[in-house]
């Protein structure tokens, strides 16, 4: 039996009404879409949605339909014949079963679904009696299904079936208040995955950072860049004696790159001319060491990002297409650091 969620955490407005819209579908014994971004948390949605439901003491049974073929999704969800297999909807009989990534599902097995949801009854691959079934169909997708349906890859047919209503996630940007907690519970489980006795917490500039930054890969990608910041910082200090100060979002962000990396170089920039820079309305000599001159036009294009970002670090960081440790680390190149 897969292992169920049974906190999300969060307190955005967002999320309570999110935590509303489970709470009361929980009880609805009908098939129940969710759908939002991809690292959103769908997946752990779907298992509240069982744990709050009349079926909770049953069986929870749950198949990722991207991760197999037609074939081998067709054996694993109706059996296999002769008896040779057991089929999920077999082995989640009186629970529920989470078809995830639903979008993947062959249209084959997306017909065979549609008669299961109508009539409760399937047949086992290859063999002629049929099977019934008191099974909760559940399933989840990162894509629009309406227009999976219009391009004619998924069944108009089964989407109504399967959308007695839609959940709808929301990004983790539009849920800012629920980001720090998250971020301390994903390091708590680091720091006893560790075997360190307690955490000792995020600095306040990397705070503002977690909280300022737009997390494309939503819940996932806080979950991985909080996990590797506090396994970094343990393996710098050999233990956790202070506050948790640095992140890195990309790890293959290193001085030694694959020769046939892809090129990420941020959009171009002005470059003043060599031995002139302006400063307050006027020419400004630099030296014409080149070594002087780098450093100091280094210097002014972080003055100008933070006067850009109004003095935000993370912020400022993006203005030059740093990652945050990176411009933390110019800052501290050139004194700036406080």
């Amino acid at each position: 039996m897969a292992q169920l969620t049974q906190n999300l955490i969060g307190q955005s407005p967002a999320w309570l009404v999110t935590l509303d819209a489970i709470s009361g579908l929980a009880a609805i014994d009908k098939p129940i879409l969710v759908v939002g971004d991809p690292g959103t948390g769908k997946t752990s949605v779907a298992g509240r949605l069982h744990f709050l439901s009349t079926r909770w003491e049953q069986t929870w049974q749950a198949v990722n339909c991207a991760a197999m073929d037609g074939a081998n999704l067709e054996t694993r969800l109706f059996g296999g014949a002769s008896g040779l297999s057991t089929s999920l909807l077999e082995s989640a009989d009186g629970g529920t079963l989470l078809l995830d990534n639903i979008e993947a599902m062959p249209w084959l097995v997306q017909e065979k679904l549609l008669g299961l949801i109508e009539t409760g009854t399937f047949k086992t691959v290859g063999e002629d009696e049929e099977t019934s079934v008191d099974v909760r169909i559940l399933s989840t997708s990162s894509v629009d299904l309406r227009l999976e349906v219009a391009a004619g890859r998924f069944s108009a047919n089964l989407l109504s079936l399967l959308a007695y209503d839609v959940i709808t996630l929301p990004p983790l940007r539009v849920r800012r208040r629920d980001i720090l907690p998250m971020a301390e519970k994903f390091a708590a489980d680091m720091v006893t995955l560790l075997d360190e006795e307690s955490f000792p917490g995020f600095s306040a500039e990397l705070i503002e950072f977690l909280g300022a930054h737009d997390w494309p890969g939503n819940v996932r990608e806080l979950k991985s860049v909080v996990e590797r910041a506090v396994g970094r910082a343990w393996n710098d200090e050999a233990g956790l004696s202070a506050p948790i100060a640095n992140v890195n979002l990309d790890p293959f962000d290193t001085p030694w790159q694959l020769a046939n990396k892809l090129s990420t170089a941020p959009s171009e920039q002005k470059i003043p001319a060599p031995e002139t820079m302006q400063g307050n309305g006027s020419n400004q000599t630099v030296g014409k060491n080149f070594t002087e001159r780098t450093e100091a036009f280094e210097l002014s294009i972080i003055k100008e990002a933070l006067s850009q970002s109004g003095n935000h670090q993370g912020n400022a960081a993006k203005y030059l297409g740093l990652t945050y440790h990176q411009f933390r680390g110019l800052l501290r190149k050139h004194g700036l650091k406080k």
